[in-house]
């Protein structure tokens, strides 16, 4: 009797591990996913806008839900045609739905940033109040969410098989550069309650090498 009761609990065993380190598979309606789950559940009690880290209680005026894989980039991907015939396609609705990939961003940055390719700018352009440097089609990030930016591209290339936004080997050296910390840490797991699948390069950053 014991192991026949081993059996249906070790296939329990893999689907919930299965489910855990795949893609996301509960949300596939991105308006709802981004009113009731990223702004209703994660962000409820206020936070810190994702590049410049300014603090707020609530959305407000000068916040947007900012994508750190754009979702422009994404149709382009899926060639599944323009924003309206992309929201009927199931996989462009699945991958907008993932909560990994969502940030509180500040409008002005996200309007700036959204056809950028990632990129070490370097000195020579000066960076912003927000440590944000830009320039032409180029963007680089401040040094304390370098590695949270890598960490999500990753996830998205290899979870829905979507292409690097610029260079694999500067994701790489983001990651190194700034590994998980804490906020991180808690932000994912919090997700991960929500959505049902981790970010394995969250729990693993390690794991960026071997891509």
């Amino acid at each position: 009797m014991k192991q026949l009761l081993l059996i249906p609990t070790a296939l329990i065993l893999l689907l919930t591990t299965t489910l855990v380190i795949g893609q996301n598979i509960r949300f596939s309606d991105p308006e709802t996913v981004i009113s009731e789950h990223f702004w209703g559940d994660l962000y409820a009690n206020g936070g810190n806008s994702f590049f410049c880290d300014t603090p707020f209680t609530s959305k407000g005026f000068v916040l947007t839900d900012g994508y750190v894989y754009p979702l422009a980039d994404v149709r382009s991907a899926l060639d599944c045609g323009t924003s309206r015939q992309c929201e009927q396609d199931n996989r462009y609705r699945q991958i907008a739905s993932d909560m990994h990939n969502m940030v509180p961003v500040r409008s002005r940055t996200e309007m700036g940033r959204r056809n950028a390719r990632y990129e070490n700018l370097g000195s020579a352009v000066n960076a912003d109040e927000c440590g944000i440097r830009q320039s032409a089609q180029f963007f680089e990030p401040p040094v304390r969410v370098k590695g949270d930016v890598a960490r999500t591209v990753a996830y998205m290339v290899d979870t829905y098989q979507l292409p690097w936004l610029g260079s694999a080997s500067v994701f790489k050296g983001w990651n190194r550069l700034d590994p998980p910390d804490d906020g991180e840490r808690t932000r994912h797991r919090r997700i991960a309650e929500i959505q049902g699948n981790e970010n394995p390069f969250v729990t693993d950053s390690e794991r960026m090498e071997r891509l």
